[in-house]
């Protein structure tokens, strides 16, 4: 269980960002808590996902994208040029708005990963399988049809598989960008459940545009907002109660209370 006593930042940020001559972010700094949930709030265009890709170096992977300042974790900092890119994201998963399921079978969606990763013994492959299915609530559902394709469940259903196979690898941060906004009422209220249940042995920063509930799943929040020149900025970052009842910034106050944004 997260606690907001005495806890020490697990990931420590500060840097700014953008895609060739266009700035996407401009001086983020802010500490991200371990076990805890953060969510980042705010409207469309004010970086929260460009936030979120820099987190595990996704921005590598978008040509003309730059990034400069620090991002630690573990006292190392993760933009070094010398780091082991696809050990940091093991350790650093993320889960997309969009569900994706792999066009394989269930079971090789969560074995493709392990595999890439080293496990090759079919027993330790089949334990994983069914522990990260049993965490995120689909076993019972599943078990039977395993070799089915994954792209014939539900989009609830792959997106509980695809924090399943996240999960496979044991991150210590699990990134969430809008995991719900594509799913029905019922299968968001699923995977919302399910992130819930998550918390305390996952770290979780999660991008949504539902204030309610960032409001009922985090213990801490930042609020972004889009400057003059369109580039994205943190307002305030606090404690959520503090951010939804007592925010500091009239901007903050006035996106929280439905009258921006």
């Amino acid at each position: 269980m997260c606690k907001l006593q005495d806890l020490l930042p697990f990931l420590t940020v500060g840097f700014v960002s953008g895609y060739g001559t266009k700035p996407a972010l401009e001086n983020v700094s802010l500490d991200i808590y371990k076990g805890c949930i953060t969510a980042l709030i705010g409207p469309s265009g004010c970086g929260k996902n460009s936030f979120l890709s820099v987190l595990n170096r996704l921005t590598d992977m978008i040509p003309g994208c730059r990034v400069s300042g620090s991002v630690l974790y573990d006292h190392k900092d993760l933009r070094n040029p010398a780091l082991d890119v696809q050990g940091l994201r093991r350790n650093i998963g993320m889960i997309f708005q969009k569900p994706v399921a792999f066009p394989l079978s269930i079971r090789r969606n969560i074995e493709l990963p392990l595999r890439e990763h080293g496990m090759s013994k079919q027993a330790d492959l089949n334990q994983v399988l069914e522990q990260v299915l049993l965490d995120v609530g689909l076993w019972d559902e599943v078990k039977d049809r395993l070799e089915s394709s994954a792209q014939a469940l539900s989009g609830g259903q792959q997106q509980r598989l695809c924090i399943a196979r996240a999960l496979a690898l044991t991150p210590k941060v699990l990134l969430m960008d809008e995991p719900c906004s594509a799913l029905d009422p019922i299968s968001s209220g699923i995977v919302e459940e399910l992130i819930q249940r998550l918390r305390g042995k996952f770290t979780i920063v999660i991008a949504t545009h539902n204030l309610a509930q960032a409001r009922r799943i985090a213990n801490y929040a930042g609020f972004f907002w889009i400057k003059e020149q369109r580039a994205g900025c943190l307002i305030e970052f606090g404690q959520c109660q503090q951010i939804f009842e007592a925010p500091i910034h009239e901007l903050t106050a006035a996106y929280v209370n439905g009258s921006r944004g």
